[in-house]
């Protein structure tokens, strides 16, 4: 049995990435730190290694005058050579810059020229592609590294250089001077920044939230008092780099606790490759767990009469017991979930959590009746990610949990039923807005950063509850009050939902503007031999309407009735980052919703029965295609558009 608080280093003595880096390399140089998946075959690399890899990338950064104060920017999928060029640059004294892999070019140019990035490193030829297109924009840029060496001989730029010839050039220096990294190592402080971390950007361009390393590190640590890590824990990165958890769960985490961070193959082996290695804690974003929930469901359409009679039965009795005593059901455990775990690889978790957005109680209920140690977290990026918590002992899924020992919360301007803004701090404070200190002084006063979300705190259990965005609260012409992410959360819970946009600001009804989830739509079309082309023309079909017609009116059972959604149509499209209609974290956009849609949205409004649409769709690759379709608009309660004297009379039961 491992103890249940592990011994962790002295923050204070290591209070950069590279001193943990040398720390765990001179005491446990042959263990396991990081495992990547290359050709189906898992390749391990231990601290040696690691430091090894960050010391040649170090010097040779050293040799391209990158040092203290400059910016180096990253872009790729999540590799070990995306967590090496980022201590590196720490090692030198400058600061690493994140950039989503799937980042367009002009989103990438923005984040090169406001930062001042001098050094960019790209994976392989297709971000260095978007970096040359852009090149002539960004007249910091002096250099770009590439680490994937493929069809990199048509460029002749020479501002391009290879890792390997970087590295070449850092043994160049070591040999020269063997002591070079350990005083540059050495001369590192906790007080400077080290990581700009990109906000969400819900609005407008990110800011770059400043992190200074010995924060960032106390309040990892705080977490791990919270959520223990072991040595030799398996984590498997799944989520970007660039966002403020994966920086906290496969950068700063291992180095702290030497748990092992394991890099998948690819997006499409993820659930395969996650099974292999049998992680011992996970963190996924909400629309993973919406996803994996999803596929289960959707294969149970292929089960036989008897698999699916068992798995609805062991999913009634679990819930119920979930809701009724807090803990999974062992008959349902038995009967159902002990083999779906194993077959997802969640057998050995420890630990798993979600972030970034609220995940709708249904979703959560689902993973606890499976036995998942399921827990929500919530946060900011400018306070280190997350500070609230479950403890192990005490989950509720309607809330967020309590602070870490490290963190307060408060309500500011509470109403009569204890509703305000959220308000935070915690020793992992950000250090400020990289070059806006307007923006920093209006989100920080007082010491406070005002989260600009809506919450209260439970008085029974001391929770923390949110409700949704101060700004995207709204209420309709009658003055009912409703959160439009709580319904959407509800809505994605079908297995057929991918997005849900809610409508109803100072309109006199809810409505709903829905995006399938075209892979399990296309399954479940096919078995019915309902004929399709693409998802347009999916999701205009009239039994996708009844279906999904009817897992709304599910939703609207469980809700009061003035906030149940009374009109719906299908977009003809999915919702998507590259078109600006949801982050890079995928939560959604809604000015950009309300600008670019008015016309579908006014519709649902009005008494028109279809909405036109002629338009064209650009993909990222720049082809074109045209769109011509009409959209049903979907009454769920067209007795209510009826003139008052046609209208059936109320049931004198309440019924």
């Amino acid at each position: 049995m491992k103890a249940t608080q592990p011994q962790y280093p002295d923050i204070t003595r290591y209070d950069t990435y590279p001193k943990l880096l040398a720390y765990n390399a001179k005491h446990w140089p042959d263990e396991v730190a990081m495992r990547e998946k290359e050709f189906g075959i898992w390749i391990e690399y231990t601290w040696r290694d690691y430091q090894n890899a960050v010391e040649r990338f170090a010097l040779g950064l050293t040799s391209l005058e990158v040092g203290r104060g400059d910016v180096v920017g990253i872009i790729g999928t999540n590799r070990p050579e995306w967590v090496h060029a980022e201590v590196a640059t720490h090692v030198v004294g400058g600061m690493s810059l994140g950039m989503f892999e799937d980042s367009l070019s002009e989103e990438v140019a923005y984040l090169l020229n406001y930062a001042g990035v001098k050094v960019v490193m790209c994976e392989d030829e297709e971000q260095v592609d978007k970096i040359i297109e852009i090149i002539d924009q960004c007249p910091s840029v002096q250099h770009i590294i590439f680490h994937d060496p493929r069809g990199m001989r048509k460029y002749d730029d020479p501002r391009l250089i290879s890792q390997e010839d970087l590295m070449v050039r850092g043994d160049q220096i070591r040999n020269r001077d063997p002591d070079t990294y350990q005083r540059l190592v050495a001369a590192g402080d906790g007080e400077d920044v080290a990581i700009l971390i990109t906000t969400s950007g819900t609005t407008s361009n990110p800011k770059l939230a400043m992190m200074k390393s010995g924060r960032f590190l106390d309040h990892c640590l705080a977490y791990l008092r919270a959520d223990p890590k072991f040595p030799g824990d398996n984590y498997v990165s799944v989520l970007p780099l660039p966002w403020v958890m994966d920086q906290i769960y496969v950068v700063a985490q291992p180095l702290i606790s030497r748990s092992v961070s394991n890099f998948v193959e690819d997006a499409e082996t993820m659930m395969s490759d996650l099974r292999e290695i049998g992680p011992n804690s996970v963190m996924f974003a909400p629309r993973v767990w919406e996803v994996i929930a999803s596929d289960i469901k959707a294969r149970m359409m292929d089960a036989s009469p008897l698999k699916r009679l068992m798995f609805n039965l062991g999913m009634k009795w679990g819930v119920r017991s979930i809701e009724e005593r807090g803990r999974p059901s062992q008959l349902a455990y038995w009967l159902l979930f002990r083999a779906l775990k194993d077959r997802l690889g969640f057998t050995y978790l420890r630990s798993a959590s979600t972030a970034g957005a609220a995940l709708a109680p249904e979703t959560f209920k689902f993973f606890l009746s499976m036995g998942v140690p399921l827990r929500q977290l919530y946060g900011q990026t400018e306070l280190a990610g997350s500070y609230t918590i479950h403890q192990a002992h005490d989950v509720d899924y309607d809330t967020v949990g309590v602070p870490f020992d490290n963190s307060e919360i408060r309500i500011d301007r509470p109403d009569h039923q204890g509703v305000g803004e959220v308000l935070a701090r915690s020793s992992g404070m950000f250090a400020g807005y990289y070059k806006n200190e307007e923006a920093t002084r209006e989100t920080v006063r007082d010491g406070w950063m005002h989260t600009g979300d809506a919450g209260y705190i439970k008085k029974d259990n001391g929770h923390l509850v949110i409700i949704d965005r101060i700004k995207d609260l709204a209420i309709t012409e009658d003055g009912v009050r409703f959160s439009p992410q709580y319904i959407e959360n509800k809505l994605k819970f079908s297995p057929f939902i991918a997005e849900a946009v809610t409508l109803g600001h100072q309109r006199p009804y809810l409505a709903a503007m829905i995006c399938i989830r075209f892979g399990i739509m296309a399954k479940w079309a096919e078995q019915r031999g309902i004929a399709f082309t693409n998802y347009t023309n999916l999701s205009a079909q009239s039994r996708v309407y009844e279906l999904i017609q009817h897992e709304i009116e599910q939703v609207n059972s469980t809700l009061p009735e003035a906030q149940r959604v009374r009109k719906f149509l299908i977009l003809y499209k999915e919702l998507d980052p590259d078109d600006g209609e949801l982050t890079r974290t995928r939560k959604i956009r809604r000015g950009v919703i309300r600008e670019k849609y008015g016309d579908i949205i006014e519709a649902l409004y009005s008494e028109q029965e279809y909405v036109h649409v002629d338009t064209t769709i650009v993909f990222q690759d720049g082809t074109k295609s045209r769109i011509r379709t009409d959209l049903e608009v979907v009454d769920l309660a067209p007795e209510q558009s009826k003139p008052a004297d046609q209208q059936a009379a109320p049931s004198l039961t309440g019924s």
